[in-house]
Protein backbone atom coordinates (compact mmCIF):
# COMPACT_ATOMS: atom_id res chain seq x y z
CA UNK A 1 0.00 0.00 0.00
CA UNK A 2 1.30 3.59 -0.58
CA UNK A 3 2.29 6.17 2.40
CA UNK A 4 3.92 9.01 2.41
CA UNK A 5 5.31 11.41 5.36
CA UNK A 6 6.64 14.93 6.14
CA UNK A 7 8.91 15.37 9.28
CA UNK A 8 10.81 18.45 9.88
CA UNK A 9 13.86 18.79 12.09
CA UNK A 10 16.08 21.09 14.31
CA UNK A 11 18.34 18.12 15.67
CA UNK A 12 20.64 17.08 12.80
CA UNK A 13 21.35 13.71 14.72
CA UNK A 14 17.29 12.90 14.18
CA UNK A 15 17.49 14.33 11.04
CA UNK A 16 20.58 11.78 9.59
CA UNK A 17 18.33 9.00 11.24
CA UNK A 18 15.60 9.19 9.43
CA UNK A 19 16.86 8.61 5.90
CA UNK A 20 16.15 5.14 4.90
CA UNK A 21 18.01 3.04 2.35
CA UNK A 22 20.63 4.84 4.10
CA UNK A 23 22.85 4.56 7.21
CA UNK A 24 23.53 8.32 7.41
CA UNK A 25 26.22 10.05 9.63
CA UNK A 26 25.89 13.78 9.06
CA UNK A 27 28.07 16.50 10.67
CA UNK A 28 26.95 20.16 10.36
CA UNK A 29 30.22 21.62 9.35
CA UNK A 30 28.91 26.04 10.63
CA UNK A 31 27.07 27.28 13.61
CA UNK A 32 23.70 28.31 13.16
CA UNK A 33 19.99 27.14 13.83
CA UNK A 34 19.96 24.01 11.93
CA UNK A 35 16.41 23.49 10.09
CA UNK A 36 16.10 20.91 7.59
CA UNK A 37 12.58 18.26 6.29
CA UNK A 38 12.47 14.44 4.88
CA UNK A 39 9.88 13.54 2.76
CA UNK A 40 9.30 10.28 1.81
CA UNK A 41 6.85 8.42 -0.60
CA UNK A 42 6.34 5.03 -1.05
CA UNK A 43 4.64 3.50 -3.63
CA UNK A 44 4.56 -0.14 -4.30
CA UNK A 45 7.97 -0.78 -6.24
CA UNK A 46 9.67 2.75 -5.96
CA UNK A 47 10.45 4.52 -2.86
CA UNK A 48 11.33 8.30 -3.16
CA UNK A 49 12.91 10.54 -0.62
CA UNK A 50 13.05 14.07 -0.51
CA UNK A 51 15.71 16.12 1.33
CA UNK A 52 16.41 19.58 2.30
CA UNK A 53 18.83 21.45 5.11
CA UNK A 54 19.73 24.66 5.55
CA UNK A 55 23.12 24.69 7.14
CA UNK A 56 26.28 23.25 5.04
CA UNK A 57 27.46 19.55 6.18
CA UNK A 58 29.27 16.55 5.41
CA UNK A 59 28.26 13.03 5.89
CA UNK A 60 29.01 9.32 5.01
CA UNK A 61 26.88 7.37 3.33
CA UNK A 62 26.38 3.45 3.64
CA UNK A 63 24.74 2.07 0.44
CA UNK A 64 22.51 -0.96 0.89
CA UNK A 65 23.35 -4.00 -1.29
CA UNK A 66 20.13 -4.93 -2.24
CA UNK A 67 17.97 -1.66 -3.38
CA UNK A 68 19.32 0.27 -6.76
CA UNK A 69 19.48 3.75 -5.41
CA UNK A 70 19.48 6.81 -7.91
CA UNK A 71 20.27 10.90 -6.40
CA UNK A 72 19.10 14.10 -8.31
CA UNK A 73 19.31 17.63 -7.46
CA UNK A 74 15.19 18.55 -6.61
CA UNK A 75 16.40 22.60 -7.16
CA UNK A 76 19.47 24.45 -8.24
CA UNK A 77 21.28 25.82 -5.02
CA UNK A 78 24.67 25.73 -3.72
CA UNK A 79 27.32 22.94 -4.22
CA UNK A 80 26.62 19.38 -3.52
CA UNK A 81 29.20 16.94 -3.90
CA UNK A 82 29.40 13.01 -3.63
CA UNK A 83 32.25 10.98 -3.80
CA UNK A 84 33.66 14.25 -4.95
CA UNK A 85 32.05 15.09 -7.72
CA UNK A 86 29.38 17.47 -7.88
CA UNK A 87 25.90 16.88 -8.38
CA UNK A 88 23.92 18.93 -10.79
CA UNK A 89 20.04 19.51 -11.84
CA UNK A 90 21.03 18.18 -15.15
CA UNK A 91 22.46 14.71 -13.68
CA UNK A 92 21.19 11.60 -12.35
CA UNK A 93 23.29 9.59 -9.87
CA UNK A 94 23.33 5.62 -10.18
CA UNK A 95 24.74 4.81 -5.88
CA UNK A 96 27.01 1.65 -6.06
CA UNK A 97 25.62 -1.43 -4.04
CA UNK A 98 27.33 -2.12 -0.75
CA UNK A 99 29.90 0.78 -0.90
CA UNK A 100 30.24 3.62 1.60
CA UNK A 101 30.69 7.01 0.50
CA UNK A 102 31.09 10.64 1.54
CA UNK A 103 28.77 13.76 0.52
CA UNK A 104 29.04 17.45 1.06
CA UNK A 105 26.86 20.11 0.70
CA UNK A 106 28.21 23.98 0.64
CA UNK A 107 24.61 25.83 1.81
CA UNK A 108 21.40 25.03 1.75
CA UNK A 109 20.14 22.32 -0.73
CA UNK A 110 17.47 20.07 -1.52
CA UNK A 111 17.93 17.17 -3.54
CA UNK A 112 16.40 13.22 -3.03
CA UNK A 113 16.56 9.51 -4.10
CA UNK A 114 14.82 6.93 -6.08
CA UNK A 115 15.25 3.42 -5.09
CA UNK A 116 13.59 0.05 -6.19
CA UNK A 117 14.65 -3.54 -5.49
CA UNK A 118 17.77 -4.82 -7.69
CA UNK A 119 14.96 -7.47 -9.68
CA UNK A 120 12.70 -4.48 -10.06
CA UNK A 121 15.32 -2.32 -11.60
CA UNK A 122 16.47 -5.22 -14.62
CA UNK A 123 13.12 -5.89 -15.06
CA UNK A 124 11.91 -2.42 -15.87
CA UNK A 125 15.02 -2.48 -18.09
CA UNK A 126 13.93 -5.33 -20.24
CA UNK A 127 10.18 -4.05 -20.28
CA UNK A 128 11.27 -0.95 -21.35
CA UNK A 129 14.50 -1.50 -23.85
CA UNK A 130 15.15 -4.99 -24.18
CA UNK A 131 17.89 -5.21 -21.58
CA UNK A 132 18.45 -5.45 -17.94
CA UNK A 133 19.53 -2.30 -16.02
CA UNK A 134 22.20 -3.35 -13.20
CA UNK A 135 23.29 -1.25 -10.63
CA UNK A 136 27.03 -0.41 -10.77
CA UNK A 137 30.19 -1.49 -9.02
CA UNK A 138 31.24 2.55 -8.58
CA UNK A 139 28.79 5.50 -8.39
CA UNK A 140 28.36 6.83 -11.69
CA UNK A 141 26.86 9.71 -13.18
CA UNK A 142 25.29 10.62 -15.85
CA UNK A 143 23.60 13.33 -18.19
CA UNK A 144 20.75 12.18 -19.90
CA UNK A 145 18.71 14.12 -22.50
CA UNK A 146 17.43 17.44 -20.80
CA UNK A 147 13.49 16.67 -21.84
CA UNK A 148 14.12 13.16 -19.83
CA UNK A 149 15.68 14.56 -16.90
CA UNK A 150 13.25 17.64 -16.63
CA UNK A 151 10.62 15.61 -16.82
CA UNK A 152 12.01 13.03 -14.17
CA UNK A 153 12.37 15.72 -11.74
CA UNK A 154 9.19 17.22 -12.76
CA UNK A 155 7.05 13.77 -11.73
CA UNK A 156 9.71 13.80 -8.76
CA UNK A 157 8.62 16.82 -7.45
CA UNK A 158 4.48 16.00 -7.77
CA UNK A 159 5.26 13.43 -5.28
CA UNK A 160 6.63 15.88 -2.83
CA UNK A 161 4.22 17.84 -3.42
CA UNK A 162 1.54 15.67 -3.11
CA UNK A 163 2.95 14.36 0.10
CA UNK A 164 2.53 17.92 1.56
CA UNK A 165 -0.47 19.00 0.78
CA UNK A 166 -2.63 15.82 -0.29
CA UNK A 167 -1.41 12.38 1.12
CA UNK A 168 -4.76 11.09 0.59
CA UNK A 169 -4.39 11.26 -3.09
CA UNK A 170 -1.09 8.78 -2.52
CA UNK A 171 -3.20 6.79 -0.21
CA UNK A 172 -5.57 5.86 -2.95
CA UNK A 173 -4.28 2.90 -4.70
CA UNK A 174 -4.87 3.16 -8.54
CA UNK A 175 -3.22 6.86 -8.35
CA UNK A 176 0.01 5.93 -6.71
CA UNK A 177 0.32 3.25 -9.28
CA UNK A 178 -0.47 5.69 -11.89
CA UNK A 179 1.88 7.92 -10.75
CA UNK A 180 4.66 5.06 -10.10
CA UNK A 181 4.06 3.66 -14.13
CA UNK A 182 5.07 7.61 -15.33
CA UNK A 183 8.23 7.50 -12.66
CA UNK A 184 9.17 4.76 -13.51
CA UNK A 185 9.08 5.38 -17.57
CA UNK A 186 10.56 8.53 -16.87
CA UNK A 187 13.62 7.07 -14.54
CA UNK A 188 14.08 4.31 -17.71
CA UNK A 189 14.56 7.12 -20.06
CA UNK A 190 17.17 8.60 -18.14
CA UNK A 191 19.69 5.68 -17.61
CA UNK A 192 21.77 3.80 -20.26
CA UNK A 193 24.16 1.06 -19.77
CA UNK A 194 25.88 0.55 -16.40
CA UNK A 195 29.85 1.01 -17.65
CA UNK A 196 33.14 1.55 -15.50
CA UNK A 197 35.23 4.32 -16.30
CA UNK A 198 38.59 2.69 -17.44
CA UNK A 199 40.44 6.20 -17.08
CA UNK A 200 39.00 6.60 -13.60
CA UNK A 201 41.46 4.32 -12.11
CA UNK A 202 42.90 7.40 -9.93
CA UNK A 203 39.18 8.07 -8.52
CA UNK A 204 38.79 4.98 -8.06
CA UNK A 205 41.84 4.32 -5.41
CA UNK A 206 40.71 7.42 -4.09
CA UNK A 207 37.26 5.94 -3.35
CA UNK A 208 39.46 2.92 -1.71
CA UNK A 209 41.16 5.07 0.65
CA UNK A 210 38.00 6.71 1.51
CA UNK A 211 36.32 3.61 2.28
CA UNK A 212 39.37 2.68 4.34
CA UNK A 213 39.54 6.08 6.32
CA UNK A 214 35.97 5.34 7.23
CA UNK A 215 36.36 1.99 8.20
CA UNK A 216 39.15 2.93 10.51
CA UNK A 217 37.21 5.53 12.22
CA UNK A 218 34.69 2.94 12.57
CA UNK A 219 36.16 0.81 14.76
CA UNK A 220 37.52 3.06 16.50
CA UNK A 221 34.39 4.72 17.74
CA UNK A 222 35.06 4.53 21.61
CA UNK A 223 38.22 6.67 21.17
CA UNK A 224 39.75 9.69 19.21
CA UNK A 225 41.41 9.06 15.79
CA UNK A 226 44.30 10.73 14.53
CA UNK A 227 45.72 11.06 10.65
CA UNK A 228 49.16 9.57 11.90
CA UNK A 229 47.42 6.53 13.07
CA UNK A 230 45.30 6.52 10.16
CA UNK A 231 47.60 6.86 7.07
CA UNK A 232 49.62 4.00 8.70
CA UNK A 233 46.44 1.93 9.00
CA UNK A 234 46.00 2.76 5.60
CA UNK A 235 49.40 2.48 3.88
CA UNK A 236 49.35 5.80 2.68
CA UNK A 237 51.16 9.42 3.03
CA UNK A 238 49.98 12.50 4.95
CA UNK A 239 49.44 14.14 1.35
CA UNK A 240 47.56 11.47 -0.10
CA UNK A 241 45.60 11.29 2.72
CA UNK A 242 44.79 15.19 2.43
CA UNK A 243 44.22 14.72 -0.79
CA UNK A 244 41.66 12.67 -0.88
CA UNK A 245 39.82 14.04 2.02
CA UNK A 246 39.93 17.25 0.24
CA UNK A 247 38.50 16.01 -2.50
CA UNK A 248 35.37 13.83 -0.57
CA UNK A 249 34.84 15.85 2.31
CA UNK A 250 36.06 19.20 1.20
CA UNK A 251 38.34 19.73 4.17
CA UNK A 252 41.79 18.01 5.99
CA UNK A 253 41.12 14.76 7.57
CA UNK A 254 42.25 16.88 10.52
CA UNK A 255 38.84 19.16 10.31
CA UNK A 256 36.92 16.19 9.69
CA UNK A 257 38.38 14.65 12.66
CA UNK A 258 37.97 17.43 14.91
CA UNK A 259 34.36 17.57 13.69
CA UNK A 260 33.52 14.32 14.55
CA UNK A 261 35.05 14.50 18.13
CA UNK A 262 32.99 18.02 18.57
CA UNK A 263 29.69 16.25 17.72
CA UNK A 264 31.05 13.33 20.04
CA UNK A 265 31.09 15.53 22.75
CA UNK A 266 28.34 17.12 21.66
CA UNK A 267 25.65 13.90 22.28
CA UNK A 268 28.08 12.68 25.62
CA UNK A 269 26.99 15.88 27.28
CA UNK A 270 23.69 15.76 25.98
CA UNK A 271 23.00 12.46 27.83
CA UNK A 272 24.93 12.81 30.78
CA UNK A 273 23.89 13.03 34.44
CA UNK A 274 24.90 16.87 35.16
CA UNK A 275 25.53 16.11 38.64
CA UNK A 276 28.40 13.64 37.73
CA UNK A 277 29.59 14.27 34.44
CA UNK A 278 31.76 17.59 33.56
CA UNK A 279 32.60 19.42 30.45
CA UNK A 280 36.41 19.05 31.00
CA UNK A 281 36.06 15.36 31.46
CA UNK A 282 34.05 15.15 28.38
CA UNK A 283 36.27 17.34 25.97
CA UNK A 284 39.60 15.61 27.45
CA UNK A 285 37.87 12.42 27.05
CA UNK A 286 38.06 13.15 22.97
CA UNK A 287 41.19 14.73 22.57
CA UNK A 288 40.55 18.54 23.26
CA UNK A 289 43.10 19.80 25.22
CA UNK A 290 42.70 23.57 24.56
CA UNK A 291 39.50 23.98 26.89
CA UNK A 292 39.10 27.56 25.89
CA UNK A 293 39.57 27.39 22.12
CA UNK A 294 37.02 24.29 21.99
CA UNK A 295 34.63 26.13 24.14
CA UNK A 296 34.89 28.74 21.69
CA UNK A 297 34.37 26.10 19.02
CA UNK A 298 31.69 24.63 20.39
CA UNK A 299 29.88 28.06 20.96
CA UNK A 300 30.04 28.44 16.94
CA UNK A 301 28.82 25.76 15.87
CA UNK A 302 25.76 24.46 18.61
CA UNK A 303 24.88 28.24 19.08
CA UNK A 304 25.77 27.99 22.98
CA UNK A 305 28.27 27.08 25.38
CA UNK A 306 29.02 23.08 26.65
CA UNK A 307 28.07 24.29 30.12
CA UNK A 308 24.72 25.41 28.85
CA UNK A 309 24.04 21.85 26.63
CA UNK A 310 24.98 19.97 30.15
CA UNK A 311 22.82 21.95 32.45
CA UNK A 312 19.93 21.47 29.74
CA UNK A 313 20.71 17.79 29.82
CA UNK A 314 19.40 17.71 33.97
CA UNK A 315 16.55 19.80 33.42
CA UNK A 316 13.56 18.88 33.91
CA UNK A 317 11.66 17.40 30.74
CA UNK A 318 15.32 17.26 28.71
Amino acid sequence: MAASSVRKFTDPDDYSSSFRDFQYELNVTIGGDFAAEHIRVDLHKLRLQHYSSNLPWVAHTAIPDDRAVFALRAEPGPSLLRAGEEILPTNIERLARGQTIFTRSSGSVSWGTISLSRDALAAIGVATSGRELMTPVDVTTETPHPAAIERLRRLYAVAGRLAKTSPHILAHSEAARSLEHDLVCALAACLGPATNDEDAVAKRRHAVIMRRFRALIAARYDRPVYTTDLCAAIGVSDRTLEICCREHLGMSPQKYLRLRRMQRVRRALTLADPGSATVTGLATANGFWELGRFAMTYRSLYGELPSATLARAGAPGA
